[in-house]
């Protein structure tokens, strides 16, 4: 029995026969070409190709994972006609007389050699995307398509998978996945979860042909990986699913219940989620609101700014589904890891540390103040919390709602129905804005801790590297002084309190939570029942 050790992106087992997955090598001609102009010519027909296959990917990837998953493949696009590369490969050709499949190549490989150097992970994980667009264009070049050639219902192993492959996996037949590389950051990872596949990924050892055909079982609640396995682990594992169908029969018995405790304490369990589509997962798992809409994923689906009717009818959309359930919707958080080209920000060191969310907003009012206007529009149509990202000070939350008292007057005048005494709130989520909790307290009517940013800040480890994850403690006393701190002030100043980042969803807080009086926390949609489960065990 060989046993391998990665990190789980789903928790979940699968059991089938192993089929290892090689990329395609494709044939690359190293012939010269004459007429260099033609040759470039034939490389932007063939990155308008790729491209229009690209933008397919993403309407099919948003139909089933969402528009924050499928935002990848956005990515994927604005990479591909990335002026550095189109000139980089031009400039191959120029220079070498290449074919436009051998310099995209070339091209690639100077491109992935600078991600992979980086020091940051999340941008090391960025050069699976050089390949993978690269591989898509080199197809269209060559006029190939690549496939995985699937056989029957298996265990996926592969030294990697790019987005593109694994949105492609068809899960009728695919049980699970494992890869030599990659990691919880990788967008194959993030996919996976979102489609439901189990996978361990960053397993280090190779996965050979050898190991072909070999009966595998895929551990994701602890990333182990047994390929020929004894008897004594195939009847632990087959055990373990027993359990793991019993508990989640048991998630099913908590549908339509309240989230209290044994003895009658509430603690709400809302639902985060980035589009209208993300909807249905929120009602069909019973979440008793929507603790946070990432507003900015309408921004991030497209390369210019919505108009103010776009954003207005995804607003309604969600507030008229959740049938007077409370939805909070978090105004612009660009910024950070979240980049748009067409908003044409200055270079920053540190992103994180920029300009971003209000601080954005504030600086662009042309921007902010159509938001505004749909959000106060669509609030006529269900029950709406606005909440403000990243404050860090009494001023930013009073010119915040000068803009909406301005909105406000603007739609009497006009006679636009919308809600006059829609709520407004902000994310604590700096040690600043916890420290000076009880003045912002004055100022709001609910807040909302971003616990994974808190934790970020006050402890100076970057979310994004992986290298920080067994040094980031979430339980710090610091991070415990900070959130009671927190809750004790919007109590104070009688406003509710939620919380929405990871944390949410930390199932050993939740006792804290109850004590100190938490309003609500937000979960991924998933994960829902699991909290309300917990909860009314306590």
């Amino acid at each position: 029995m060989l046993v391998l050790q990665g990190k789980s992106a789903l928790g979940s087992i699968a059991i089938g026969s192993l089929q290892i997955y090689h990329h395609k090598d494709n044939s690359i001609s190293q012939e010269k070409v004459e007429d260099v102009e033609a040759e470039i010519e034939r490389f932007h027909q063939a990155l308008r190709e790729a491209e229009d296959n690209l933008k397919n990917l993403y309407e099919k990837a948003k139909n089933v994972v969402g528009e924050e998953d499928a935002a990848i493949f956005q990515a994927q696009e604005l990479m591909l006609t990335d002026p550095d590369y189109v000139g980089s490969v031009e400039e191959f050709i120029r220079t070498n007389k290449n074919r436009a499949e051998a310099a995209v190549k070339a091209t690639a490989l100077s491109f992935e050699n600078i991600f992979a150097g980086m020091e940051d992970s999340y941008m090391q994980a960025r050069a699976a995307d050089v390949q993978d667009v690269s591989r898509q264009l080199i197809n269209v070049l060559i006029a190939e398509e690549e496939g995985t050639g699937l056989k029957g219902k298996i265990i996926l192993g592969a030294k990697d998978l790019t987005p593109s492959e694994t949105m492609n996996l068809d899960k009728n037949k695919v049980l699970a996945f494992v890869t030599t590389k990659g990691s919880l950051t990788s967008h194959a990872a993030i996919l996976a979860k979102t489609l439901g596949i189990p996978a361990v990924v960053g397993v280090g050892k190779e996965i050979i042909n050898a190991y072909q055909g070999k009966y595998t079982i895929v551990d994701g609640f602890t990333g182990t990986v047994y390929i020929d396995p004894d008897e004594k682990t195939i009847r632990l594992m087959k055990e373990k699913i027993e359990k793991n169908k019993v508990v989640e029969a048991a998630l099913e018995e908590v549908i339509g219940k309240p989230s209290v405790t044994k003895e009658g304490k509430s603690l709400q369990v809302y639902a985060n989620i980035s589009s209208p589509r993300d909807l249905v997962h929120a009602l069909h798992n019973d979440a008793e609101g929507i603790g946070l809409f990432r507003s900015e994923f309408l921004y991030l689906e497209r390369d210019n700014y919505p108009t103010e009717d776009e954003q207005f009818e995804a607003y309604k959309a969600v507030l008229s589904g959740m049938r007077g359930k409370k939805v909070i919707i978090r105004t612009l958080d660009i910024g950070a890891d979240k980049q748009v080209s067409y908003f044409q920000m200055p270079e920053e060191s540190n992103p994180a540390l920029g300009l971003r969310a209000i601080r954005i907003c504030l600086a662009r009012p042309d921007i902010f103040k159509p938001q505004l206007r749909a959000l106060l529009r669509a609030s006529a149509y269900g029950n709406l919390g606005i909440m403000l990202p990243m404050i860090v000070s009494v001023e930013e939350i009073r010119r915040t709602r000068s803009y909406i008292d301005e909105i406000k007057t603007e739609l009497a005048t006009k006679r636009i129905p919308y809600n006059p005494n829609v709520q407004l709130g902000i994310m604590v989520e700096t040690p600043a804005a916890a420290l000076i909790s009880a003045e912002l307290a004055k100022e709001v009517d609910f807040f909302s801790i971003g616990t994974n940013d808190l934790v970020q800040y006050t402890m100076a480890m970057d979310r994004q590297d992986e290298r920080m994850e067994k040094l980031v403690d979430t339980h710090h006393p610091a991070i415990l002084k900070l959130l009671k701190m927190i809750v004790d002030s919007a109590h104070e100043a009688g406003i509710r309190c939620g919380i929405c980042g990871e944390m949410g969803s930390d199932l050993s807080m939740l006792e804290n939570y109850i004590k100190w009086g938490v309003d609500e926390v937000s979960v991924t949609p998933g994960f829902v029942l699991n909290v309300r489960k917990r909860i009314r065990e306590l």
